[in-house]
């Protein structure tokens, strides 16, 4: 068992790190199956080396969160949990994790996860980018924080979000109404995100002047989005040519996230993906990224991340059943 000890200097910062009772501490030391002892300013962690060096980071990230003003409760402990459990960082690294903040209306978004992180930095510096991972990892609703924070510096005049027309399940054409009628139903998630971030009179007047556009893929076609943040949701449930159909419209001063599940398929069977064949044909173009997030990277409910392991490990032993 090994043992460091450090001081912080802000009694008042410390006080709001460690949580009523001790209480984020104590979660620190459950979830890392360590010892914390907080005596006035000085810090004492026991336990094996790796869970000391983790736990030490998040305490830091908290510690400087606590400066920011910002609430230290359970998520909080648990997206710093999550960052340090994502790799080493460096001091100045942690202090650009704290300083990476998407600005809205509403409020400020910090990463989750040092997924999440990578995820923020690879949709800040590229044209074009795929986030490829399981539901609750926050791909589609940092998309939208970056692009209403982009929209509200002036680096973009319009949002556009997409969704192709296939659900698991339902059958689009007993639905009343227009194709858009159909559609808006299973584009909510993209309104939801909206309204968390914006003032509901914000959203509603931007969607009705056009400065926000939420519509199914099929509306994108002939079009050149320029000065825009576009992103396309589920789309591993679009086909070859309706993925390259929607990136080709990518304008100048645009940028454009393409988010999917591929272990989350609704096209008939047999039908390609269009999201698995653009990560393959692209692979070798230069300014796209690609971020992968996995089951550890869940940010939902706690359950959430169990469930998704658990339906990870059922599709990998089923592949290897079908490679023998």
């Amino acid at each position: 068992m090994s043992e460091i000890s450090f001081e912080l200097y802000n009694n008042q910062l410390i006080q709001k790190l460690v949580g009523v009772s001790d209480a984020n501490l104590k979660l620190i030391e459950k979830s890392l199956g360590i010892e914390i002892l907080s005596f006035g300013n000085q810090i004492t962690i026991k336990g094996g080396a790796s869970e000391i060096e983790c736990a030490k980071t998040a305490i830091m990230l908290l510690y400087d969160k606590a400066s920011k003003n910002i609430e230290i409760g359970e998520e909080e402990v648990k997206a710093a949990l999550r960052i340090c459990g994502g790799g080493n960082f460096s001091h100045s690294e942690l202090q650009s994790l704290n300083e990476m903040v998407l600005k809205t209306k509403k409020r400020y978004i910090y990463p989750r996860s040092a997924m999440q992180a990578k995820y923020i930095d690879a949709m800040m510096k590229n044209e074009l980018v795929f986030g490829l991972g399981p539901a609750g990892t926050g791909k589609t609703y940092l998309a939208v924080a970056l692009a209403v924070s982009m929209m509200l510096e002036g680096a973009v005049d319009k949002i556009i979000l997409s969704r192709p027309a296939v659900e698991a399940g339902e059958n689009l054409g007993f639905l009343p109404g227009d194709l858009k009628e159909k559609v808006d139903p299973y584009l909510r998630p993209l309104y939801d995100a909206l309204y968390e971030m914006l003032p509901a009179e914000t959203v509603d007047k931007k969607l009705s002047i056009g400065e926000i556009e939420i519509a199914p893929l099929a509306f994108m076609r002939g079009r050149t989005l320029s000065n825009a943040f576009i992103i396309l949701d589920e789309a591993q449930n679009t086909t070859p040519m309706q993925m390259k159909m929607f990136l080709t419209r990518l304008g100048e001063n645009s940028r454009m996230v393409v988010n999917g599940d591929l272990s989350q398929v609704d096209l008939p069977r047999g039908v390609v993906s269009g999201l698995r064949d653009a990560l393959e044909t692209l692979k070798k173009v230069e300014s796209i990224a690609s971020v992968t997030f996995t089951s550890s990277d869940v940010v939902r409910h706690g359950l959430v991340s169990k469930i998704v392991q658990a339906y990870e490990e059922k599709s990998k032993r089923l592949q290897d059943k079908e490679d023998e």
